[in-house]
């Protein structure tokens, strides 16, 4: 996957994964083709490397915690008649390590080597740790 990049987005007004996983439901039941999306004002630049297996992380609280496949980016016009970038995933979410990540405004994009392993699959709806635990152990190089 060296031909590939991933993003990075804090994913706002969710609490947990499940919160995240009942807004996505509920929202795209109201799309035509029934998946999830994030509607976003900017157009990656380097969307041939993001259609090439990348995945978009969410930030929920703090903390990296589910990543979902990218399958496409649909060009949307607003109300306002202004292009932004419909950004389409797989409904699948897929927990990961949740390393600590500070805020930040936007989209980044996040290199392969750089993105949080996924969790085993027998670990996957473990609780997330408090985040001072998980500060306090990425402090002394355990995460």
């Amino acid at each position: 996957m060296n031909n590939s990049i991933n993003l990075i987005k804090l994913c706002v007004g969710a609490q947990s994964v499940e919160s995240q996983m009942a807004w996505q439901k509920t929202a795209r039941k109201k799309m035509p083709d029934g998946l999830p999306r994030h509607v976003t004002r900017m157009w990656p630049k380097r969307s041939d490397e993001l259609l090439n297996g990348g995945s978009l992380y969410w930030v929920i609280k703090g903390q990296v915690q589910c990543r979902q496949r990218i399958i496409r980016l649909d060009e949307v016009i607003g109300p306002d008649g202004i292009r932004r970038c419909g950004i389409v995933f797989d409904p699948e979410i897929i927990r990961t390590q949740a390393p600590i990540k500070r805020p930040f405004q936007g989209w980044r994009y996040l290199r392969h080597e750089d993105a949080p392993p996924d969790l085993p699959q027998n670990r996957e709806y473990e609780e997330v740790l408090p985040l001072e635990m998980n500060r306090a152990l990425a402090e002394i190089g355990v995460l």
